[in-house]
């Protein structure tokens, strides 16, 4: 004996059930304005650092912290010049390494985190930076900051919004979120923004913190999202 057919009734406008589309919040409507505007506003934001592999590119992203993109980028020549892969990286000498990316800041412990990364890219992922969240967060001195650079970046996987200082101030003066902590603000930020742009957000924000809304002086008479800004034209409390 056949299966029972249930016939199911479809909604539509002919038999009077309205179909439900998805309500847009008054937030998430402002942030996708906001991210039409930067989008018109820096067209070709792309990631700022210079590499030409997945592990340079890691490399590259643990030496940014707390140092300018600038300032990296006048560093790796040398340094990947010396040691261009994985497996030089994990065998290199120490002292000689902490040489190379001193002028980079904390650079005794962006040396020790940068060595050990490699030595487990080397002996667990067969030499080959992974590409998925969990497993960059093993590495020595990756927290999802520089794992969503990397997945972006390098493997064109977006799974979380990058939450640097400059994304923080911004998305915060602009009323997104409430959260301090980068890891809540990039869970508000993914539930805000389409996942395609979820990198490119970021680069963008960046950009515009470092023109217009900048920490002490923003320039809200020249900037594009003022009307969007709860912020705009207020006193900035810096601390």
């Amino acid at each position: 004996m056949g299966a029972k057919i249930i016939p199911v009734k479809i909604a539509s406008e002919k038999s009077g059930v309205r179909i439900r589309k998805e309500k847009l919040s008054p937030l998430k409507k402002r942030s996708l304005e906001i991210l039409a505007r930067l989008k018109r506003l820096y067209p070709d934001a792309t990631c700022s650092l210079n590499y030409s592999t997945p592990v340079q590119l890691l490399v590259a992203t643990i030496l940014s912290a707390q140092c300018t993109d600038e300032r990296v980028n006048k560093v790796t020549p040398a340094l990947f010049g010396k040691f261009p892969d994985a497996e030089s990286l994990a065998f290199a000498d120490l002292v000689e390494l902490e040489s190379l990316v001193r002028s980079t800041g904390f650079y005794r412990n962006k040396a020790k985190n940068i060595q050990a990364a490699c030595r487990m890219i080397v002996t667990e992922f067969n030499s080959v930076v992974p590409n998925q969240m969990e497993q960059l967060l093993k590495l020595p001195g990756v927290a999802r900051k520089t794992a969503n650079v990397v997945l972006a970046h390098a493997y064109g996987i977006n799974v979380g919004v990058t939450v640097d200082t400059h994304v923080k101030r911004l998305t915060g003066r602009l009323g997104l979120t409430e959260a301090k902590d980068p890891v809540r603000i990039e869970q508000d930020l993914m539930g805000l923004l389409p996942q395609p742009d979820w990198e490119n957000w970021s680069i963008r924000l960046i950009y515009h913190g470092r023109a217009i809304c900048k920490a002490r002086s923003p320039v809200c008479i020249a900037c594009e999202l003022a009307d969007l800004c709860p912020a705009a034209n207020k006193p900035v409390v810096v601390g």
